[in-house]
This record gives C-alpha cells, structure tokens and sequence, in this order.
C-alpha cells in the first residue's frame, strides 16, 4: 500500500510538472519554426540575342536576406569584385569584411547559386565570360557604402548606363535590365521627342520666314470695283 501511495504521488508530480511547463509554454506564446534568416530575392542570368545580363541589374537587400541566382539561358557566373576570383586583377568592390563569393560557371539551364548578404554595404559582381560585354551587377545591402563607392568600374566592365547608382538601387528598390538613367529633362526618350520638336520648331520657323519673303503675301493691287 505504501508502495502504490508512492506511485500515485510521483506520477501527481510528474503531471504538475508537465503541466506546469506546458502552461509555461503558452503564456509565453505559441512556438514557431524559426526561417534561420530573412528574404531570398531571385536574379536571373541570361543571354538574349547578343545580349548578356543580369535581371534585375540592381537590387536593394537587408542584412540576412539572401539572393539566388537561376540561370535562365546561356553560361554565366555570379562572382564578386575580389582578387582571389577569375578575370579580375583591380581592387576590391565588396566590404571589407564580407566574405568573397564565386559561383562557377553555369552550362546548364536552371542551375543556381545562393549568398546570403550580413554586411551593410555596396556589392558588385560580375560574369567571368561575359565580365567584358557589360555583364556586371550591383547589390546594395541595407545602405551604400564601402570599396565599391570609392572609385568607378573601368569602361572595358561597365558600357556607360549599365551600372545603376546605389542611391537609385535604394530608392526603388529593383532595377530591372536593361538599366536607362534619368535625368530632369527626362531620359533618352524625352530627348528624343525633345529634339523632334526643336527640330520642327526651326524647319516650321525657317519655311515661314522663306514663304513671307518669296512675295506671295504682298498686298495685290487690284482694279477699283466700278
């Protein structure tokens, strides 16, 4: 009989210890699967009819957000601006203290390569093959900032217009290729309408000033009505 009344108390306390930590539990919440970082942006590789790229060409990030490159058509690579990675001899265009990345190069369609972004800061890459043609990209994680700020890519990497700025990148968010900078006046296409319109003004103003002196709005000296 003792031996049971000992059970029946040992299992009492055995329960008031379970449910006392399970109520501890749900006063503090319920528990969640734990993602282990933040959000994962997709940039696709592509080659498109002589066209080499990287889309979006400029992307903004928070610290622990992570980005998977797909390759989408052609072979490509994801490598950062350091000396360590293949066809690059310049100077860093990381941060300092965030870890070097190279994917390879991609042959098969599909494949892909993940980096995960902690330090604040500019990020600009490139493709080993097609580093030459303007395949360059550019990630700015929480802020700009860094050896990337410093000086520009040498012309041979980066065709004029390609590399968005980081304020931009920041501003909207993701810059889709191809890349085409803004002015006030407008861009590219509002020059070209802008000049249009010049264009007609002065052929519009010449042809007049032309017609009036050919004499052909000369008052006519006509008979007097009898």
């Amino acid at each position: 009989m003792v031996r049971n009344a000992t059970n029946r108390s040992t299992r009492r306390g055995f329960l008031r210890t379970v449910g006392g930590a399970t109520a501890g539990l749900f006063a503090a919440g319920p528990v969640t699967a734990q993602s282990g970082g933040g959000e994962t942006h997709t940039v696709t590789m592509a080659t498109d009819r002589g066209s080499f790229y990287y889309d979006p060409v400029g992307l903004h990030v928070e610290p622990g957000d992570t980005v998977e490159w797909v390759n989408e058509s052609g072979q490509h690579s994801a490598t950062a601006y350091t000396q360590n990675n293949p066809r690059y001899d310049g100077s860093r265009r990381i941060p300092e203290a965030a870890e070097s990345w190279d994917s390879g190069v991609f042959e098969e369609q599909g494949a892909t390569f993940s980096y995960t972004f902690e330090e604040p800061g500019t990020y600009d890459y490139y493709c080993i093959p097609h580093k030459t043609l303007g395949m360059v990209g550019r990630i700015v994680c929480g802020s700009p900032g860094g050896p990337a700020e410093e000086s520009a890519l040498p012309e041979s990497d980066t065709p004029r217009g390609v590399m968005p700025p980081s304020d931009t990148i920041v501003e909207e968010g993701s810059l889709e290729w191809p890349y085409v900078p803004t002015t006030n006046h407008g861009g590219p296409p509002m020059l070209f309408w802008s000049s249009v319109g010049v264009v007609g003004l002065t052929s519009a103003y010449l042809f007049s000033v032309y017609d009036r002196s050919s004499g052909r709005y000369e008052e006519l000296d006509l008979p007097d009505d009898e």
